[in-house]
């Protein structure tokens, strides 16, 4: 069985995911439009698991509601991590590579995770595990934060899928990744 993990993540023009603090307040200019959800539902509804980083489940938990539904979500992370009771009992921790997650995740019988956070899927990417990567550009430039794609280890090609323009200017691209042979 083919185990495969995408990313599905907005970022500012200027290439950010974040503000320095971790604040999100960018993501919802004036010109968003509440009634789409660009892809989101669709894409959640095709994937097993859930696959974050510490700071992004802190980050998620600020949120008014749970994102996630009743999907597993591992939460990647070298130090303990507190799971609150109102997120239930499908969330756990793991301190495992990315690889070595993939690899217990398939042999689960799990076939699509969803990688989410910028550390997280710069390690998924940095150990050729991401197979797809849709990214959605939100029109702000925020000069400054966390950026999502750091330093690589070597070329990172990317094969263009597909392209969506928004109404309000949001643009979304699809890439497959091409996976190299190291």
């Amino acid at each position: 069985m083919l185990f495969r993990c995408s990313a599905f993540i907005a970022t500012s023009v200027d290439g950010f995911i974040a503000r320095d603090d971790g604040a999100l307040d960018w993501l919802v200019p004036e010109s968003s439009n509440p009634s789409e959800d660009y892809g989101y539902s669709s894409f959640m509804s095709s994937i097993d698991v859930v696959v974050l980083g510490r700071a992004t489940f802190e980050t998620v938990l600020s949120f008014g509601s749970w994102p996630y539904g009743d999907k597993r979500v591992v939460v990647l992370s070298r130090s303990a991590v507190t799971i609150p009771k109102r997120v239930g009992s499908k969330v756990n921790a793991s301190s495992l590579s990315p690889r070595e997650l993939s690899s217990q995740l398939a042999e689960e019988g799990l076939r699509h995770a969803y990688i989410d956070g910028g550390k997280t899927i710069q390690s998924f990417i940095e150990q050729n595990l991401i197979n797809e990567l849709t990214l959605t550009q939100i029109p702000v430039l925020i000069g400054t934060g966390i950026r999502l794609f750091g330093a690589v280890p070597k070329d990172v090609h990317l094969e263009l899928v597909e392209v969506k323009q928004f109404s309000n200017g949001y643009v979304q691209s699809r890439y497959r990744i091409k996976m190299s042979n190291s």
